[in-house]
């Protein structure tokens, strides 16, 4: 016997839905946020995979807003009163953290040289910097820099944590970003894994940098306009700093852009948690999303 359905859903594409399969009590239609909205509304909207969904043809009727995401900026301004906003906590923090440990030790060793070496069979030997004593700071200590710090853990590193307060959180003193001042010229290598919010926006500015010692590692899996870019092209012309970033301002990165041909700087294209992880994880979520709405729970990571 089959169950009436008691909701609607939209997701970007017919590869999600694909994914998704029948879902019991629901239907699963295709929309991607520009075309006509179906008819009727869709009760959760699952808008595509970008950084800031365009939401201005939301329908009236839309109950909820499940992004792929986690960060969230610029997308609750966006929302008609009473309708909920979710983000993808649980989805993207094991592949965004791995890409965090894997660029902190491409950078550090030298690893992007040696590929571009390749090219030309140039065979160039030299002293590297290990990842094993070095000290780490991650700031941000949401789920990616927990995943992050959980991560660098066997690499024998110290890992120091920065969040929005001072606090100890499961057995670890977690530092307030007013401290940084003084935490920067300690530390060879920082990881940044924190929200975009109008307090980091910018975090990452000339002070920033001129307090990291010389031959120090920035890394950047949060967002990019958590740097402030010219701030950190001028320190890597100098070759005091390096780089290693999956997130730039702006985005995507022009192809003149400096950052591309800088010593020292290696680019990834936001990339962090687009791996064979996210889609069967997004899946298991959205199959939850879509049950507690249909039985009027709470959703899953409310965000508004």
């Amino acid at each position: 016997m089959s169950v009436p359905v008691s909701i609607v859903v939209s997701v970007p594409s017919a590869s999600w839905a694909r994914a998704l399969g029948p879902v019991e009590g629901a239907e699963v239609v295709v929309w991607d946020g520009q075309a006509p909205a179906p008819d009727p509304a869709p009760d959760l909207v699952v808008p595509p995979y970008v950084a800031t969904p365009d939401l201005s043809h939301l329908p009236a009727g839309t109950r909820a807003v499940q992004l792929l995401t986690i960060g969230y900026d610029g997308v609750p301004e966006q929302l008609p009163p009473g309708v909920r906003l979710c983000n993808a906590t649980g989805v993207h923090e094991t592949s965004t953290a791995e890409l965090a440990v894997g660029l902190t030790v491409l950078a550090l060793r030298g690893l992007a040289d040696d590929v571009r070496s390749m090219a030309t069979g140039d065979w160039r030997p030299s002293l590297r910097t290990s990842l094993a004593d070095r000290r780490v700071l991650v700031v941000g200590w949401g789920g990616v820099g927990r995943a992050t710090a959980a991560r660098l853990a066997p690499f024998e590193c110290s890992v120091t944590a920065v969040g929005t307060r001072t606090r100890v959180q499961d057995g670890v003193a977690v530092h307030a970003v007013e401290e940084l001042p003084d935490l920067l010229p300690e530390h060879d290598v920082v990881v940044l894994a924190c929200p975009l919010t109008e307090r980091t926006r910018g975090l990452v500015g000339e002070r920033f940098l001129a307090a990291l010692p010389d031959g120090a590692l920035v890394v950047n899996v949060a967002r990019g306009p958590v740097v402030d870019t010219g701030a950190l092209v001028a320190e890597l012309r100098t070759g005091r700093l390096r780089a290693a970033l999956d997130v730039t301002d702006p985005e995507p990165l022009p192809a003149d852009h400096e950052l591309w041909t800088l010593p020292g700087v290696v680019v990834t294209p936001h990339v962090g948690g687009n791996s064979t992880a996210f889609r069967p994880r997004m899946v298991a979520l959205l199959t939850e999303q879509i049950a507690r709405l249909a039985a009027g729970q709470e959703l899953r990571n409310v965000i508004v």
